[in-house]
């Protein structure tokens, strides 16, 4: 763990000191992982609106006549899909088939794409898109001190930015550049990582906390890391780190529909085979039947392993997801998690685990 003296801070840093946020280290930043409470700012998410600093994420800038060909050639989507001011989800491949990182990309113009990194992979993301650069006319930009990022999400997010703004935000998975609360040139993007609607705010550093204060303002209560883990855990998105790692593949994450093997990315002959092979574990969500929380690393009895886990305040109960057997991974199986020594009973599901119809 890195001294507090030598962590990275946004820009919005003085706002959560402010806020009284509880400050903690991750992934090399000082970062708020709770204001008022997890709890209460997860629901607020879920019934209202919560803005997240999510400025830690990193950036990657790839301009030149060959962008499109050479983010065809590392990202396992088909790149060529993405529409003017579009944006598109996607893996990060080893030669093995193993996840480098998950991203989202954002096409700014016909030579110019923006790629969304997570926070602790960037450097090393960053590094991979250099390397693999050679015989492509493309230019890369690392973007990390250049932007600050604004998660504004729950069903009142889009009216309360769509007020700040003047005018209609982008529909999902499209971006426009608009002056939102009297900032410029914010790139505003129809994504998220909690499983309601709202918008990703991507914009210079020194407009942010004039933005965080206009959105705070308006109702969107600030929300910390720890309701950010537990909201997207209930929609079963991945993490990277804890579901997604080097030494598994997208097809055993579930991420198949993410990866198109005819573009030819690196990696793709070996998601390929995974593929036709039809692989040895998956990932699958579950709901602990009875008392208890299953944590990261937990053994599930008779194979298996527990990749995330925490209890869910939309549902008031033990949820997570595991990579099981595939014969164990089906919807309704009853599984078996060793929790700190004691055996807890659990059921595989369907995703989402939680939707506002159940």
């Amino acid at each position: 763990m890195a001294p507090a003296d030598t962590l990275k801070r946004t820009p919005l840093h003085d706002r959560h000191v402010a806020a009284g946020a509880k400050l903690v280290p991750f992934a090399g930043w000082e970062m708020p992982v709770q204001y008022a409470g997890i709890r209460e700012e997860h629901l607020a998410v879920r019934e209202r609106a919560g803005v997240f600093d999510v400025s830690h994420m990193g950036e990657i800038e790839t301009t030149g006549p060959d962008a499109e060909r050479f983010l065809q050639r590392i990202l396992s989507n088909d790149v060529t899909k993405i529409a003017e001011d579009g944006a598109q989800y996607s893996v990060l491949c080893k030669e093995d088939g193993g996840v480098l990182d998950d991203l989202f990309s954002y096409r700014l113009g016909p030579d110019r794409f923006l790629t969304v990194t997570n926070a602790a992979n960037h450097e090393k993301d960053l590094a991979w898109f250099r390397r693999h650069a050679g015989g492509f006319d493309v230019t890369l930009h690392d973007r990390l001190h250049d932007y600050a990022m604004l998660a504004v999400q729950g069903p009142e997010a889009r009216g309360i930015v769509a007020e700040l703004a003047g005018g209609e935000l982008p529909r999902r998975f499209r971006t426009a550049r608009l002056t939102v609360a009297g900032v410029p040139d914010v790139l505003v993007c129809g994504t998220g990582y909690t499983g309601e609607d709202g918008v990703e705010l991507i914009l210079a550093g020194e407009g942010a906390g004039k933005v965080w204060d206009a959105v705070s303002a308006a109702g969107a209560v600030p929300t910390g890391l720890g309701a950010r883990d537990t909201l997207r855990l209930e929609v079963c998105f991945h993490l990277y780190g804890n579901d997604l790692m080097e030494s598994r593949g997208p097809i055993e994450a579930g991420l198949g529909w993410c990866c198109k093997e005819d573009t030819n990315f690196i990696g793709s002959e070996a998601v390929r085979a995974a593929r036709e092979a039809g692989p040895k574990e998956k990932l699958a969500p579950f709901v602990l039947t009875g008392p208890g929380i299953a944590r990261q690393g937990n053994p599930v009895e008779g194979g298996g392993e527990v990749t995330s886990g925490t209890l869910s305040p939309s549902m008031n109960v033990g949820i997570g997801m595991a990579y099981l057997p595939p014969e164990k991974a089906e919807p309704g199986t009853a599984i078996e998690i060793d929790v700190r020594g004691k055996a807890r009973p659990a059921e595989v599901r369907s995703k989402p685990l939680y939707s506002k119809e159940t």
